[in-house]
């Protein structure tokens, strides 16, 4: 009897043993798998990390009811974390070339967490009846020629058959050392004129671009949230918007949900040359840019917009406004489609005097005021023919 127990014990430690070798066999593979990623110590890269350790759902779920343990010490700074717009100045010491920088790009960087700015000028009517088709302009204060032009043209607020078009004009605000004269008395005056300026307190700048995008996202869902589709361009593009709801009436209602097309950009990574308008140096960002549509115009559905602005809030602004909807949108899990009718880059110049050019095109850059206003006749007169 003992005998045959000693046998049952050896056979368990040889059978244990076997078992514990195979084991660690399969974690030395695993741990080759699992190899430990080095993460990018640039200061948009790590912004973006933080945010995605506060809106992870395990992470919200444990510290749910607190949001300072959200705070992990290595984000720590001299300003309440509960105070995002307050400058934050571990920016200075963490990117490295930071005096090196323009002065509006090195405001960005310090302010980079605020979204929030106090409204000058509303316009909370303007989707009292819901558009078909919400037109959305960024342009700056000093363009009123501009904002009149679109006015008389692509930008009219009217019923085009029994769609309702609606326009805003999205502008920021200038400080002393812009060097602007204070022109804030005669923009309310159009304001009041024309109904249609949605105006925040902050420096309009270029890389202020993005944050003008993220209001606009916010205003969009607080007063328009049932528009049917969103058309953004700058004030210095043509739109041919009779072609546009043609287009938007015959899309399939399966498609509207994540429907985004415009002039779409693939494959591209940050410029790095220090004399161009879109660079970005690696202390601030590294990495190659997902699809975005070229910030010149691009259409969308509106309930993609209110998408759009719940996710906004997990990315980390980006100063260049069409990367960073492209962001978002690769957040959301969905890539831009290219549409041929939108050039943002423009149209060759044998074609430019040519009225049936844009007959058939949704979207042109970049346009004068007074080519505007000699185009939109051309589109609209009746008796033109093409082919």
């Amino acid at each position: 009897m003992l005998l045959n127990v000693l046998v049952c014990l050896l056979i368990s430690i040889s059978w244990n043993f076997s078992q514990e070798k195979h084991v660690s066999q399969r974690v030395n593979i695993k741990s080759r798998f699992w190899r430990q990623q080095v993460l990018a110590t640039s200061f948009w890269n790590m912004e973006q990390r933080r945010l995605d350790f506060i809106y992870n759902p395990l992470v919200t779920s444990s510290f749910s009811g607190n949001a300072r343990l959200l705070e992990q010490p290595d984000w720590r700074n001299d300003t309440d974390p509960m105070n995002p717009c307050e400058p934050d100045y571990r920016v200075p010491l963490q990117v490295l070339d930071y005096n090196t920088l323009p002065q509006p790009f090195r405001d960005f960087l310090l302010h980079m967490r605020c979204r929030t700015f106090p409204m000058l000028i509303n316009q909370p009517c303007v989707c009292d009846t819901t558009p078909f088709l919400l037109v959305v302009v960024k342009s700056l204060i000093q363009h009123f020629e501009r904002r009149q032009a679109i006015r008389e043209t692509w930008g009219q607020t009217r019923k085009n058959g029994n769609q309702t078009v609606a326009t805003v004009f999205l502008l920021g605000n200038s400080l002393p050392a812009d060097h602007f004269p204070d022109l804030q008395g005669i923009l309310s005056h159009e304001a009041e004129l024309h109904k249609d300026l949605l105006q925040w307190d902050y420096r309009d700048t270029f890389f202020n671009l993005t944050l003008k995008e993220v209001l606009f996202l916010e205003w969009f869902k607080q007063n328009c949230p049932h528009a049917r589709y969103v058309l953004k361009g700058d004030d210095d593009v043509f739109v041919n918007t009779l072609q546009i709801i043609k287009f938007l009436e015959k899309l399939p209602e399966s498609k509207k949900k994540d429907f985004f097309t415009g002039d779409v950009i693939s494959n591209a990574s940050p410029h790095r040359e220090r004399m161009h308008k879109y660079f970005i140096p690696e202390s601030v960002f590294v990495g190659h840019y997902p699809p975005y549509a070229g910030g010149g115009g691009y259409l969308l559905s509106g309930e993609l917009v209110l998408r759009l602005y719940n996710i906004s809030w997990q990315v980390a602004l980006y100063p260049i406004d069409d990367v960073y909807t492209g962001m978002c949108l690769e957040k959301l899990g969905i890539v831009p489609k290219t549409h041929s009718g939108f050039k943002t880059f423009g149209i060759e110049e044998k074609y430019r005097k040519n009225p049936c050019t844009y007959r058939s095109l949704m979207l042109v850059h970049s346009q004068t005021p007074q080519e505007m206003l000699t185009i939109w006749p051309w589109i609209t007169n009746p008796d033109l023919e093409c082919q």
